[in-house]
């Protein structure tokens, strides 16, 4: 087993067990930066609030909300929320915060932001993931068994994903979408959750558990020979002949 110091930059795959990484202004740049939302910071709390330009959207980054659900996403009419707990992916809450504007209808940037086109089933087709419908209720479950999406059209809560790797507590996470929410957020979502690219963490970032977890690939940035990125692919390659790990 390869060992690695804390402050290692590492490249992790799969990308829903990674953690939630310290990159929160992937998350709230562009929307600053790109789309003229507003902003106010408590540095005491670490508590960020972004409000859309046209004042129907905010987000809300909370590290200190005791409930563990440090992001969420409202819109005032009509009325939804999407939320997301602390270890959630960074990666693919950008990429629902980022879908926010073209949503809105402001599409300035849509050639540097990209919208999935894929519905939830292609989705999961694509990366792996096995899919179980029943009359009221689909589930999408990846392919280690431990990150599980519930499509339940009819509920309060129509998209509902949750992580856990054997129970264990820093690696547990619950996103959640509510009625009436654009299905392009859940579908976003999904695409960049699902994604077998790896992602970047300090090593030192990644939850215990997934440090020392056979079903987590993880793979040196700094010292590797060739691409990173070329690196852990050829190890995806490797672990199995579908070049996936296998079910537990």
């Amino acid at each position: 087993m390869t060992m690695f110091a804390a402050e290692d930059l590492v490249l992790v795959s799969p990308r829903y067990l990674a953690g939630a990484g310290t990159r929160v202004a992937d998350a709230l740049g562009p929307l600053i930066h790109l789309f003229d939302w507003s902003y106010d910071h408590d540095p005491a709390s670490g508590h960020i609030r972004l409000d859309s330009p046209c004042g129907s959207t905010f987000l809300d980054f909370e590290p200190a909300q005791f409930d563990g659900s440090w992001w969420t996403i409202r819109h005032h009419d009509p009325s939804w929320a999407a939320r997301f707990s602390r270890q959630t992916p960074i990666e693919a809450i950008a990429a629902v915060a980022q879908a926010l504007p073209q949503l809105l209808g402001d599409a300035r940037h849509a050639d540097r932001i990209p919208l999935t086109t894929s519905a939830l089933d292609q989705t999961a087709a694509l990366n792996g993931w096995s899919t179980t419908h029943t009359e009221a209720t689909t589930l999408y479950t990846s392919p280690d068994g431990h990150c599980v999406l519930t499509h339940e059209p009819d509920s309060e809560l129509p998209w509902r994903f949750a992580h856990s790797l054997y129970d264990g507590f820093d690696t547990e996470w619950t996103a959640t979408i509510s009625r009436d929410a654009p299905e392009e957020l859940a579908r976003q979502f999904f695409a960049h959750l699902a994604d077998p690219a790896p992602v970047e963490r300090f090593f030192k970032d990644l939850p215990y558990l997934v440090q020392t977890s056979s079903g987590a690939l993880i793979t040196p940035v700094n010292t590797a020979s060739v691409s990173p990125y070329v690196h852990h692919a050829a190890a995806q390659a490797a672990r199995t002949p579908a070049g996936r790990p296998q079910r537990r």
